[in-house]
């Protein structure tokens, strides 16, 4: 793949960002398994991650490897700015075998080169990083130093370039697109499924200007009684009269996402919901309103908890997290969180979810914003009302401000 000097650039500094990380925290060689970090260091771009394959670090080499599946290094040298000598594979009969592990393939690089004996980081909580592949790993190296990484490269990618943002704030557009497209798809009559199937085609098809890409969380869309639960998505049946519908998504571009959510009311809501979203959005105002640098996560969090505790709110889960760049199953950063007790101080583009959300035995409520640090405040990355959604006469149009 062919890079503007810009884009080699960018890579390029990351890429010493990482090596000085590495010395600091006193690792030689660095074991990349996170998609997101691999792509963020060598823009390595496929959904192969399903099978063992890593980005390689080691602190006196001007340049990463990757090592993978045979049949995936055509996609590395597709998507990489390395030399194509960088680009390494193991042989199919490593994959899902009962005998041989692609880990043992590493070790036995690792050991060619020399480095069986150092400090080797790895991501020991990344999704795609097995027991069974650190143990292989430590059976095939056993005078290696092994040495928990896993946010080494995360905490890195939490302040953004000028292009990242840009890519977020496409994100951004995608997914207000998407959101106006919800709340058309969603009516009494209408299946969940139908509703689903039209939003996710906004969110890959994006504007006429720029395409979306898959985003790292399906859309979830918990009905009725089933808001009281976050992390349900659609079914077959048909939406009804009288019901919540929780939104939540993201628009995603070159793997940079802007999650968004929203609450729809077919229907006139109960008098407690209807104070409810208002308490939401009165408590998301207040901690945007102090979002700047040098405020910590621990201090936003407290500006919502003040807001809203008068009205005898409480939130067990964390109010937001850092956000960006992800890949399946997950689009946090794993890094910094609003809650009590996180002392991130916020700096310029850093990105986060802020999800004031509540949930309660029979029912729940979303409203949440990405935002991005700004010089002297903050940036929402979506435009859209704040207010509970109610769709009543299902010829009126949304109202977008």
């Amino acid at each position: 793949m062919l890079f503007s000097h810009e884009e080699y650039q960018e890579y390029q500094q990351r890429f010493m960002n990482t090596k000085k990380r590495m010395e600091e925290s006193g690792v030689d060689v660095l074991l990349i398994t996170n998609p997101s970090n691999m792509y963020y260091l060598t823009g390595y771009n496929a959904w192969s991650f399903y099978v063992e394959q890593l980005v390689i670090v080691i602190n006196d080499r001007d340049q990463p490897i990757w090592l993978g599946r045979y049949m995936d290094a055509a996609g590395a040298k597709m998507t990489t700015w390395m030399e194509a000598g960088n680009i390494l594979s193991y042989p199919d009969d490593y994959v899902q075998s009962m005998t041989r592990h692609p880990m043992t393939f590493v070790a036995d690089f690792l050991i060619d080169q020399g480095l069986s004996h150092k400090h080797i980081g790895v991501e020991m909580d990344a999704y795609f990083f097995s027991a069974l592949s650190y143990e292989k790993l430590k059976q095939k190296l056993p005078d290696a130093h092994f040495k928990h990484a896993g946010l080494l490269v995360n905490e890195l990618r939490m302040i953004k370039s000028d292009t990242e943002i840009e890519h977020m704030k496409k994100a951004g557009q995608i997914v207000q697109n998407a959101m106006y497209t919800a709340e058309k798809a969603i009516y009494p009559g209408a299946r969940q499924c139908d509703a689903a199937a039209e939003i996710y085609y906004d969110l890959i098809s994006g504007t006429p200007e720029f395409g979306g890409d898959y985003p790292a969380i399906v859309p979830m869309l918990p009905t009725g009684e089933r808001t009281a639960a976050p992390h349900i998505t659609w079914s077959d049946q048909p939406f009804k009269e009288g019901e919540l519908v929780i939104v939540e998504m993201a628009g995603c571009y070159k793997r940079y996402h802007a999650p968004f959510a929203r609450t729809i009311s077919l229907g006139k809501p109960s008098e407690k919901i209807e104070a409810l979203s208002k308490i939401v959005v009165e408590g998301l105002n207040a901690a945007l309103d102090i979002v700047k640098p040098g405020v910590t996560c621990e201090e936003v969090e407290s500006a919502w908890r003040q807001a809203t505790s008068r009205y005898g709110i409480e939130k067990e889960a964390r109010l937001g997290y850092s956000t960006g760049l992800s890949y399946p199953p997950d689009w946090g950063e794993h890094t910094a969180s609003l809650r009590p007790g996180d002392q991130t101080v916020l700096q310029p583009n850093m990105t986060f979810h802020l999800i004031p959300a509540l949930w309660f035995d029979y029912e729940g409520i979303e409203i949440s914003e990405t935002f991005r640090v700004t010089e002297t405040g903050h940036e929402v990355l979506s435009h859209y009302t704040r207010d509970l959604i109610i769709k009543g006469d299902l010829d009126i149009a949304p109202v977008i401000s």
